[in-house]
């Protein structure tokens, strides 16, 4: 397992500290000097070597998020409560008020957190949360105002360029994050990388079969030629496929084989390329099981659903109870994928008057976002919808008292700041008992 760290110069002995623990794992470091340098360095790493997971802070990963394959697991550093509590500690060590203080990048759930949990007047505390757009020369202008209001003993900052700018005026404490915190984010990426690998390894059934279009249909033929055009397809060429009956053919590969074949699960352009150049309609059914028995009973269940649809089709079926489908020929978005739902979900989403499919994914998007609010845009992209969709779907919420607001941020320069919400649909559920995780869209649902 190969992964990548993007770090400043001035870090790299306490990642090394935290990587000590980590084995079976090639570290490729990229040490910048200068933040202006990250995009290229990141270009250069991931055009040399490939890497299985990528860690870095929010600032190298506002610089190249761009450059990012979108299947590479990625984890961006946040300093915890804990690193913040150091920070302060080591004021308190120095003789210097632990407050009032200016504090850059750390959100302001955090501070307000350690402000608890230390007795300290949050009221002197001055926070300004990371936002990507902001430059050095508006963080430092912050802490100057704050100094000048407050007259703090310090300041704390976690952007290194801010740092440097400032130390000639007033002590700056770093509060980066420590050894433990690297190591716990680096152990995480790492057991995700695992169980990315682990997941694309797990062998996948899938049925194919021609539609019984009339009496006149040679249905030995179409299998035949079914066959041929499944082994003829560059994408199935490391698949076992062989024949199922008068009907049907049957792949057996890697998921992540088919996972690539499909665009994740999205299109199956083999289905198109039935209908056009053998002029037969095709259904398929995929299954993902413990054991290749249970891979083709999930399959059969797949293809049965994927044949009740009108136009050529295919579907995923889980042993964990996920459906993901229809897939269908050309590159479309999924209509809906999910997993079945409890009686308090299939309530609270009666109340609300969406889809439990699409209440049960906003629920597994809430737990993802741990607590961070996001912007109706970011919510429709997550969903694939369109950004008014995902604005009526957000007026929806709030009427429902199932969102709300958290301040704004400004994601362009020009224009209107974008309005942020924290999810509050797992506390909803069942008077606050998490439902169970889904992971269904449905098109029409935010309409």
């Amino acid at each position: 397992m190969v992964i990548g760290l993007v770090i400043h110069a001035s870090h790299r002995a306490v990642f090394e500290d935290a990587a000590r623990t980590l084995a079976g794992v090639t570290l490729e470091w990229v040490v910048y000097e200068h933040e202006d340098a990250v995009r290229g360095l990141v270009g250069g790493l991931l055009a040399r070597q490939r890497v299985d997971g990528l860690l870095l802070g929010p600032v190298p990963y506002a610089k190249c998020r761009d450059l990012l394959p979108a299947e590479l697991p990625v984890a961006i550093l946040r300093s915890a409560g804990l690193d913040l509590s150091l920070a302060l500690f080591k004021a308190l060590s120095r003789g210097w008020r632990p407050t009032p203080v200016s504090i850059d990048t750390y959100d302001a759930q955090t501070v307000d957190e350690v402000a608890r949990a230390l007795e300290l007047d949050r009221g002197q505390i001055s926070c300004l949360p990371y936002d990507p757009e902001q430059s050095v020369a508006e963080i430092v202008a912050y802490h100057r105002a704050a100094l000048d209001r407050t007259g703090a003993d310090y300041v704390i900052s976690l952007r290194t360029a801010v740092a440097a700018q400032l130390q000639g005026d007033t002590p700056v404490l770093g509060g980066l994050p420590g050894p433990a915190t690297l190591r716990a984010q680096l152990h995480e990426l790492a057991l995700q990388v695992q169980s990315k690998q682990a997941s694309a390894l797990r062998f996948v059934a899938g049925i194919f079969l021609v539609g019984r279009t009339g009496p006149q249909l040679d249905l030995d033929r179409a299998r035949v030629g079914l066959m041929n055009l499944l082994l003829n397809t560059p994408e199935f060429g490391d698949a076992w496929i062989e024949n199922r009956g008068r009907r049907g053919v049957v792949v057996f590969a890697h998921q992540a084989l088919f996972e690539q074949a499909t665009s994740s699960w999205v299109s199956l352009p083999a289905l198109g390329q039935a209908q056009e150049t053998l002029g037969i309609r095709v259904a398929a059914g995929f299954g993902v099981g413990a054991s290749a028995r249970s891979c083709l009973h999930l399959a059969e269940r797949a293809v049965a659903r994927a044949e009740q649809e009108e136009s050529p089709s295919a579907y995923l079926v889980e042993d964990g109870g996920v459906i993901i489908g229809p897939m269908s020929p050309a590159g479309a978005a999924l209509a809906f994928t999910y997993r079945e739902h409890g009686a308090e979900l299939e309530r609270l989403a009666g109340e609300v008057g969406l889809s439990a499919a699409t209440l049960s994914r906003l629920s597994a998007i809430e737990r993802a976002l741990e607590g961070r609010a996001i912007s109706p845009s970011d919510l429709a992209q997550q969903l694939g919808i369109t950004d008014p969709s995902g604005r009526r779907l957000i007026r929806k919420l709030s009427d429902s008292g199932l969102v709300e607001v958290e301040g704004s941020t400004q994601v362009h320069r020009k224009g209107r700041p974008a309005r942020l919400y924290r999810l509050r649909i797992c506390a909803a559920a069942d008077g606050g008992t998490a439902v169970e995780e889904g992971t269904a869209v449905e098109g029409e649902a935010a309409r």
